[in-house]
């Protein structure tokens, strides 16, 4: 090549050596290598030892003396819905590109930092979020890292490491541990005056939770047998807690973990940004995606990632480009986009507005880059309602390409594709129109939606508890204007609280129905001009609705609608907590439900009242569409 570019081969790093001679004494086999550093070969070395041979390429640039190093991040971890609503390839690795100084490495400059996927380079919106925390992570370490530190680093050997023994003794249990990391705000578990490893089980359970739960875990210097007193630092007393009450108390004690915790630097610089990565991953829906700090929303995370509601943060997403993904949600998603302002408008013109259309806008003047034209301090509803009038005609009237919707906005009102943006980008949750072929028949609506809200944190708390005690199916019907507020919030308990519309009868809770009839009249359905029809009207009426919507495919929908009525399926836990009163249920705890489709019906289109969730048939058509469901794009 042209500028001196080597690839490097197994043979260069040398993994096979002795522990010490690895990390120390590694400097003597290269003396004579004048151009690379030792000690980035001891570091490219580790990754592989500690990840595999495929974890960390590189390529030398001799002439310049440069040379990027691509980490290999493995996210298959992540579930299916959690990369869906993410647009992350799970089978592919998210790369990690960074470029230091050849021969200086560490006593060289700043590293600089690319992230994207192999197949997805440009739009990796998740990229951007990434590379400004590991810009910052590094620009941090860089202040008091070196070679040298980092050789004396190394150095430091946990009491279980063997100094005469090779790394490679020990890659079954990093492979599944990982390296120690430094927290104070973690609680230390440990056995009383021991230290010792887990059992390969425990080792298993600990990577597992690690990778699903909301923070990876700080340190943890052993896991106990099962029955095992434990002494936990904050407390007086010594308890005792069994391997179920130990997953319960990683899953249950989020503030007291911290995904922001420095990973050890014993194994090298590259796998401290290695494992820094892989603690921040499962956890960027819960962090501002420009300031970095945790979100304060009431209701807590979402499953999407989100900016948050500080003025610097608004303008400074607005100029990040993450916004130029609507561009692609308005040409693909159509429909999705239109439910999007649907349910905006219902909130706007709702007489509980001051309290439903939540979050309100933040959105930068396109005239002006330092202000606000739409600002939650300074509500205008009068303002808002001309701008999202302007989207609704324009959708209404233009079914072209993304540049001629956005040009046709822009000449009606300035401030009408930056709301359209909002409304977009703001939405929290993952909802996705489903196929004709992977819709559920028995519900008589041509506009039917995965609707997946819930963060990776509170799906595996859900996966736990439903594999305690089981789960089933049920409606919950609310009024379309506040779905706005549910899909930014999620489904929360609103019962006494200034959210709630209806009574609450039979308790606080989260209100839901086996039967399509009564969350149906929670919807709105049968008020108006709706009416609970026979069998044979729903299957004409269906049947009319699919012709005329393959007539006209690009017809605009919902938004020439004033009568739209929202009912979404849930998966819910049906543990001793689920109150059940007939065909009432009452659900106080809100991580036990999670909404897993969504029903819409417009003018004229009429619900089935006689659906039964508990009906085996029903049950069995929902579980099918339920695994498939995941893979609708």
């Amino acid at each position: 090549m042209s500028i001196g570019e080597h690839f490097w081969s197994d043979e260069d790093s040398d993994g096979d050596s002795d522990g010490e001679d690895f990390f120390y004494g590694a400097q003597g086999h290269y003396v004579t290598d004048l151009s690379r550093h030792p000690q980035l070969d001891i570091d490219v070395g580790a990754v592989r030892d500690i990840y595999s041979e495929s974890a960390v390429s590189v390529r030398e640039y001799e002439t310049i003396d440069d040379v990027d190093i691509d980490l290999h991040i493995n996210v298959s971890f992540l579930e299916e819905e959690v990369a869906s609503a993410w647009k992350v390839m799970r089978t592919e690795p998210i790369i990690l590109r960074l470029r230091f100084s050849l021969s200086q490495y560490l006593d060289g400059p700043e590293p600089t930092v690319e992230v994207f996927q192999p197949t997805c380079k440009d739009g990796f919106c998740l990229g951007v979020q990434l590379k400004r925390i590991l810009s910052t992570f590094i620009s941090n370490q860089w202040k008091h890292l070196s070679n040298e530190f980092l050789n004396a680093q190394q150095r430091k050997r946990h009491s279980w490491f063997k100094a005469g023994g090779t790394i490679k003794k020990f890659r079954a249990g990093l492979s599944i541990f990982s390296p120690i990391t430094k927290c104070s705000s973690v609680p230390l578990i440990q056995g009383p005056g021991v230290k010792t490893r887990p059992a390969g089980q425990e080792l298993r359970v600990t990577r597992l939770m690690s990778r699903s739960m909301s923070c990876t875990k700080g340190e943890l210097h052993t896991s106990s047998p099962i029955g095992q007193s434990v002494a936990v630092p904050g407390s007086r007393s010594t308890v005792h807690i069994t391997t179920r009450q130990l997953i319960q108390l990683f899953f249950s004690s989020q503030a007291l973990i911290h995904c922001k915790s420095i990973p050890t630097l014993e194994y090298g610089f590259l796998v401290q940004v290695m494992k820094y990565s892989e603690q921040r991953i499962p956890t960027l829906n819960d962090y501002c995606v420009v300031c970095d700090e945790q979100h304060v929303f009431q209701n807590g995370s979402m499953l999407k990632p989100a900016v948050c509601t500080r003025e610097l943060c608004v303008f400074s997403f607005n100029t990040l480009g993450v916004m130029s993904g609507a561009a692609e949600d308005v040409a693909t998603g159509a429909e999705v986009v239109d439910l999007l302002v649907a349910m905006c408008r219902a909130a706007l013109e709702s007489a509980r507005k001051s309290i439903i259309f939540d979050p309100y806008p933040s959105v930068v003047d396109p005239h002006d880059p330092k202000s606000l034209a739409f600002n939650p301090k300074k509500r205008s509803y009068e303002r808002l309602q001309r701008a999202l009038d302007s989207i609704t005609s324009i959708r209404e009237i233009t079914q072209g390409p993304y540049v001629e919707i956005k040009k046709q906005m822009d000449k009606l009102d300035p401030l009408a594709h930056p709301l359209l943006q909002w409304i977009i980008s703001s939405n929290r949750s993952h909802i996705v129109k489903l196929p004709s072929s992977r819709q559920l028949k028995f519900m008589h609506t041509s506009h039917q939606f995965l609707l997946l809200s819930s963060p990776p944190a509170k799906e595996a708390r859900f996966r736990t508890a439903r594999k305690l005690h089981g789960s089933t199916f049920a409606f919950h019907g609310s009024h379309i204007e506040n779905w706005h507020s549910i899909l930014r919030n999620g489904l929360v308990n609103a019962s006494y609280t200034k959210l709630q519309l209806h009574g609450a009868a039979y308790g606080k809770g989260i209100y839901l129905s086996p039967i399509s009839s009564i969350s149906f009249g929670y919807s709105g359905m049968g008020k108006g001009q709706h009416h609970m029809p026979t069998k044979e009207e729903l299957v004409q009426h269906y049947n009319r609705v699919n012709t005329v919507l393959q007539c006209r495919p690009t017809q605009s929908r919902f938004l020439q609608s004033r009568n739209l009525n929202c009912v979404a399926l849930c998966e819910v836990i049906t543990s001793k907590d689920l109150q059940k009163h007939g065909n009432i249920w009452v659900c106080p705890i809100s991580d036990h439900v999670c909404t897993r489709f969504f029903f819409v019906y417009e003018d004229g289109q009429v619900g089935d009242a006689n659906i039964n969730t508990q009906d085996v048939r029903i049950q069995k058509e929902i579980l099918r569409r339920s695994s498939s469901g995941a893979d609708c794009q």
